[in-house]
């Protein structure tokens, strides 16, 4: 069974629902409005721009590409997690910390989901090794902006109760916990949804893509399963050492809170 191809023509109804909801937007915030539009056309670029560079990949099949491709995700990634935090980090420190964070939390995570789980002959092979890395890093990247922006945010809004609390004798670990533990809620609920709903509520991305491929249900059903746990143990861990390492900047070494250490996005 071979998918059925789509013209311009058929992307084209697309995008006037898009346009629709746009100029639907535009008299409430012209911004969101506009952002919409450039986000779809930066869709379109971005995504024929991949798709003949994965067709030069997928022919040449070298691990030096694969490499390159992965490089490319982590450092976008990391800009992307960084590009919309309210108060980060000064001195490319939140830059450090998301890097850091997606890296582990997506490469540990890949590494058992490719190498052990699934062990594709080559074990470079591009048809497996970069859709997974796609999603895991993103899924994580989504997870670790989330995080470090509500820690920053809510370490700022509540300085003085975090001072008042250090007064009183707490550490600073205990005066965090609460701040800790909205910013893991908020960065994980997402992907803890998905998970929750999938197969009730929607269809995700990979079965549905092995499904229109013409795959069996049941085994598009299993790589679904692989993806959904590796979606959520990478943002898991990327989340959790994320806000690890912005606690450990939020502080110095006598547990003074270091808000001079953050800066106002002018964003």
């Amino acid at each position: 069974m071979n998918t059925i191809p789509l013209t311009p023509h058929d992307l084209a109804i697309a995008a006037v629902l898009l346009l629709l909801v746009a100029l639907s937007v535009l008299p409430l915030d012209r911004w969101l409005s506009g952002s919409i539009v450039v986000a779809a056309f930066r869709t379109v670029v971005q995504l024929l721009l991949i798709g003949y560079i994965l067709k030069f990949i997928f022919a040449a099949e070298e691990p030096l590409w694969l490499g390159l491709v992965a490089l490319v995700m982590l450092l976008v990634a990391t800009r992307e997690a960084v590009a919309r935090q309210r108060f980060p980090f000064r001195a490319f420190w939140s830059h450090l910390i998301a890097l850091w964070s997606i890296f582990l939390g997506a490469g540990l995570t890949l590494s058992v989901a490719l190498w052990i789980v699934i062990r594709p002959e080559p074990w470079f092979d591009p048809r497996y090794v970069i859709p997974l890395m796609g999603m895991v890093v993103g899924n994580t990247m989504t997870g670790v902006a989330l995080a470090l922006n509500q820690m920053t945010e809510l370490a700022t809004g509540r300085k003085a109760v975090i001072e008042a609390q250090l007064m009183l004798g707490y550490t600073a670990r205990t005066a965090m916990r609460e701040l800790y533990r909205q910013s893991l809620h908020n960065a994980l609920t997402p992907v803890v949804n998905a998970m929750a709903t999938a197969g009730l509520v929607s269809l995700p991305g990979m079965m549905t893509g092995q499904i229109l491929a013409g795959n069996p249900p049941l085994e598009a059903v299993k790589y679904q399963i692989l993806v959904m746990f590796s979606l959520t143990s990478a943002t898991g861990a990327g989340v959790l050492l994320a806000l690890e390492l912005a606690y450990r900047r939020l502080f110095d070494e006598r547990e003074r809170l270091r808000l001079d250490r953050l800066r106002r996005s002018s964003g």
